[in-house]
C-alpha cells in the first residue's frame, strides 16, 4: 500500500466551477427575501407590528420557489429554494447553542466536501455493484483500475482483494472519508489511496476509470476522459449516464435501487 500520493496536475482538463451557479442561486433567494421584506415590513410598520415570522418564512419560500421555476433551475435547486427559509426559521426556534452548528458545519464538510464545490454528494457503492464490476473486468488482464471519488473504500477495497494481478487508485477529497478508505485500504498492496482532486488527475495512467458522482460534472468528466484515456479503455458511470452519449453496455446490478452501470469505451 502506497502512501499519500500527490496527484500530478493535469494540463488537459480543469474542474468546471460550480461558484457561478452557486452565487446565481444565492441571488435568488436574497432577492426572494427582500421581495417579500420591501412588501411585508411597511405594511407591519405603519400597524406598529412585528413581522409574522412563520408567514414571512413561507411566504420567502413561495417566492423563491416561484423565481427558480421561471429561471428554469434544476429540480433540486426548487426543493433547496423552497425549503431554506421554513427550515431556517424553524430551526432559530429551537434555542440550539452556536457551538453545535459550529460542529454540524465541520462534520458535514468532513464528509461532504465535494458537494458545495462540484456538486457532488457521498453516494457509497454497495457489493453487488462491486460484484458486477468484478465479472465485466474478469476478463482483462492486469487492470489499471482509478475511482473517482472513491468514498471510503467500498468498491475499490472489494476489487483489489479479487484481483490481485491489477492494481487499483482511489481519489476523495473529503478528509474523514478520506481517512477510513485509507485505513480500509492500508494492507492491500495492490490499492493506492490518494488525496486530491480528480480534475487534477491524468486518466493516461488508466485502463479503466469508473465515477458515482452525479449528473452535473459528466459531460466534462466525459471529455476529460476523451483526451486523456489510451484507446480501448473503459469509462464506467454509476447511476448517471454522459449527456447525450450511447453507452458500449449498460449493466444491470440486481440490487435494491437497481443500479445502472453506464460503460463508453473511449
Amino acid at each position: 500500500m502506497q502512501g499519500v500520493t500527490p496527484i500530478k496536475p493535469s494540463e488537459s482538463s480543469a474542474s468546471p466551477s460550480a461558484n457561478g451557479q452557486q452565487i446565481r442561486q444565492l441571488y435568488l433567494q436574497l432577492t426572494a427575501a427582500f421581495s417579500v421584506a420591501v412588501l411585508a415590513w411597511p405594511y407591519y410598520a405603519l400597524r406598529n407590528e412585528e413581522l409574522p415570522w412563520p408567514h414571512t418564512a413561507f411566504a420567502i419560500a413561495g417566492t423563491a420557489l416561484l423565481l427558480a421555476s421561471l429561471t428554469r433551475q434544476p429540480w433540486w435547486w426548487r426543493l433547496i429554494h423552497a425549503a431554506f427559509a421554513p427550515l431556517a426559521w424553524g430551526v432559530s426556534q429551537l434555542a440550539i447553542p452556536p457551538g453545535w452548528y459550529l460542529l454540524a458545519f465541520l462534520l458535514l464538510m468532513l464528509i461532504f466536501r465535494g458537494a458545495p464545490g462540484g456538486q457532488v454528494p457521498l453516494y457509497l457503492s454497495n457489493a453487488d455493484t462491486a460484484a458486477a464490476i468484478a465479472r465485466h473486468i474478469a476478463k482483462r488482464p492486469a487492470v489499471r483500475f482509478v475511482d473517482l471519488g472513491a468514498g471510503v473504500g467500498s468498491l475499490l477495497v472489494p476489487l483489489a482483494r479479487e484481483r490481485p494481478d491489477s492494481h487499483f487508485t482511489g481519489i476523495e477529497n473529503a478528509p474523514l472519508t478520506w481517512l477510513i478508505g485509507r485505513l480500509r485500504s492500508a494492507r492491500l498492496s495492490n490499492c493506492t489511496w490518494r488525496w486530491g482532486d480528480l480534475w487534477q488527475i491524468d486518466l493516461s495512467d488508466f485502463d479503466m476509470v469508473h465515477a458515482f458522482l452525479s449528473p452535473t460534472p459528466m459531460a466534462a468528466l466525459w471529455q476529460k476522459a476523451r483526451q486523456q484515456m489510451p484507446p480501448g479503455s473503459v469509462f464506467i458511470s454509476n447511476s448517471f449516464p454522459v449527456p447525450d452519449v450511447e453507452p458500449q453496455q449498460v449493466i444491470e446490478v440486481n440490487d435494491s435501487r437497481r443500479t445502472r452501470l453506464y460503460c463508453y469505451r473511449v
